[in-house]
């Protein structure tokens, strides 16, 4: 392993002009340096080239053109990577300052370990931010939904040589990606008790119904290995927390 590894950063765009820019400043404001930051845009109209275009001499690697959606992009964004450790970084969100040195700082310590991975801030609409910790819970990781907080992965390049993202799936590709590495080895994570991303709400997922949502889920969960049973029980699982979700919410809105 070298002293100051490289480091690869992609960032997935389409049409987030507004965004774009706290993204691109918050990758080269890193106080690590050695990075070479990949942009994969989906073609965008809105005024997102511009802004690439602004910061390409800092760029390593960027191109505009259609893709069949985010997951497909990162898995461009991957193929391009040369570095020993890659992080994904979309163009909703940002990292703190200091998130490559800390990330890199754990690498070298933990050798062997191959997805590297913390806590974020959630960002409302009006800019308010509350830390959302991993969760180490395998039973909801397993039957529920995401525990551990996919923007804040740094994966190494061997781990995505066997392993890339669903692009067939509308949502969802990063928990089927977390449950594979994990369901063939759960040491291989490493997690670092630091917040590492800021993550926007809304998005793909937030915009799913709930049946795609399900159906997304339990293909995901299939195509990682999950045995039939546990995976029809987890499917039974998200059903009754949803529809009690409904209920607890019409019954609280009758007795306001």
């Amino acid at each position: 392993m070298k002293l100051r590894p490289l480091i690869s950063i992609i960032t997935v765009v389409y049409n987030g002009a507004k965004t774009l820019e706290q993204t691109i400043q918050s990758v080269l404001n890193q106080t690590y340096k050695n990075i070479e930051y990949i942009i994969i845009d989906g073609g965008s109209t809105d005024g997102t080239l511009d802004i690439i275009k602004k910061y390409e001499n800092h760029i390593s690697y960027w191109v505009s053109e259609p893709d069949k959606g985010l997951y497909d992009a990162m898995n461009k964004g991957i193929s391009k990577a040369n570095g020993e450790l890659i992080g994904i970084v979309n163009s909703d969100d940002w990292y703190e300052y200091n998130t490559v040195s800390c990330v890199v700082e754990n690498y070298k310590k933990h050798i062997g370990k191959s997805v590297f991975h913390g806590d974020m801030y959630i960002v409302d609409i009006l800019g308010n931010k509350k830390l959302y910790k991993f969760n180490p819970s395998i039973f909801k990781l397993k039957y529920y939904g995401a525990t551990y907080n996919h923007p804040t992965f740094f994966v190494t390049k061997e781990e995505y040589d066997e392993h890339r993202y669903n692009y067939l799936l509308s949502s969802v590709a990063d928990i089927q990606f977390t449950l594979e590495v994990f369901l063939k080895d759960k040491n291989k994570f490493h997690y670092i008790e630091e917040p590492l991303s800021n993550f926007r709400l809304g998005g793909t997922s937030g915009s799913l119904s709930k049946f795609q949502a399900l159906k997304d889920g339990f293909i995901a969960r299939k195509n990682a290995g999950m045995p039939l049973i546990q995976n029809i029980f987890a499917l039974i699982v998200r059903i009754v927390y949803w529809y009690s979700s409904v209920l607890i919410n019409s019954f609280n809105k009758k007795n306001n």
